[in-house]
């Protein structure tokens, strides 16, 4: 082969790769959901629709979070574990209202995050030790909370939360939507957004230009840990018991996974908000599919493994260039 043929080879797959990373999970996701149609008419029943929305919207939120951390290229652990955390506290304090025991359980989730920022920010400790231990601990305290056994939850207003819905569509939905709205508009239209952004892609550089890099660290991990305590107060109205043993394990790694397919890199630098909604919602029909018809869940994780595997390819690929 000659060196022009050879380098029209390797533009064509850099062309491709763009392309799989800027729209893959897009045309992934259509191709899916016409599959699963086609395999089951009823799959776009108004009530397996509800049933799959209620299932997404936790993910959602605590992928919004990851997906900023990611982006100043850090990772975050304890999402799971503020999950737990969340749903152990959250019954505790229904006796007040919701309006008390929702905001309890947020500020709980903005201060394990906030410990989790300062150790990345202040202590200089890596992202992946200091929220792992951050995970650990976080669950071992949710379960000493609530105590080892699910605990039965009967407020209206906490199970309206995780049950109403508001024009077909749950409400749990309407807010992980609202959330994805709010923060596409940070990262694309204010100066955070592109500090974030600037961080991630060097952060000595940012450091060098005068950017507050501690504080937006310390930020995005605060705000990973209040998305992730919502997801988990709406765990708890959607399943009408508080479960911290159980509740929230995985949850990092399927908020990773969404981020990953949705085309956002691990090397940090970009964060796409659309992509990880969209990530999300394929990771989730993936799932119904596959439960539907009665795939194993070990053949249903090695389904996924695959698809994390190509996403993150493709993301390192474009990353490096």
């Amino acid at each position: 082969m000659s060196t022009l043929a050879w380098t029209d080879a390797i533009r064509d797959r850099d062309k491709l790769l763009r392309l799989l990373q800027e729209y893959g999970v897009y045309a992934a996701l259509a191709a899916l959901f016409l599959v699963a149609v086609a395999l089951d008419s009823g799959f776009v029943s108004a009530g397996n629709v509800r049933i799959q929305l209620f299932q997404v919207a936790p993910t959602l939120l605590v992928a919004l979070g990851m997906a900023l951390v990611i982006g100043t290229e850090g990772i975050d652990l304890s999402v799971g574990a503020v999950v737990a955390l969340a749903a152990a506290v959250v019954p505790l304090y229904l006796g007040y209202g919701l309006v008390v025991a929702l905001p309890l359980a947020l500020v709980l989730g903005a201060l394990s995050g906030a410990v989790g920022g300062a150790m990345v920010a202040f202590a200089r400790v890596q992202p992946i030790v200091a929220t792992l231990s951050l995970m650990i601990g976080v669950r071992g305290l949710a379960e000493i909370v609530n105590g080892d056994s699910a605990k039965p939850v009967t407020d209206p207003a906490l199970l309206g939360l995780g049950s109403d819905s508001f024009g077909g569509i749950p409400l749990m939905a309407w807010i992980a939507g609202l959330c994805a709205l709010v923060v596409g508009l940070v990262m694309r239209r204010t100066t955070f957004g592109r500090r974030l952004v600037a961080i991630g892609d060097n952060r000595q550089a940012s450091r060098l230009a005068g950017l507050p890099v501690r504080r937006v660290l310390l930020t995005v991990y605060l705000v990973s840990g209040v998305l992730a305590a919502l997801a988990g107060v709406m765990i708890v109205g959607h399943g009408a018991e508080a479960d911290p043993a159980n509740q929230g394990l995985s949850m990092e790694l399927n908020a990773i996974t969404a981020v990953v397919v949705g085309g956002t890199p691990l090397t940090g630098g970009r964060v796409r908000v659309l992509g990880t909604v969209a990530g999300a919602l394929f990771m989730q029909l993936i799932t119904a599919v596959l439960t539907q018809h009665n795939v194993p869940n070990s053949y249903t994780q090695i389904v996924e493994a695959a698809i994390i595997c190509c996403a993150v390819y493709a993301s390192q690929e474009r990353g490096t260039r």
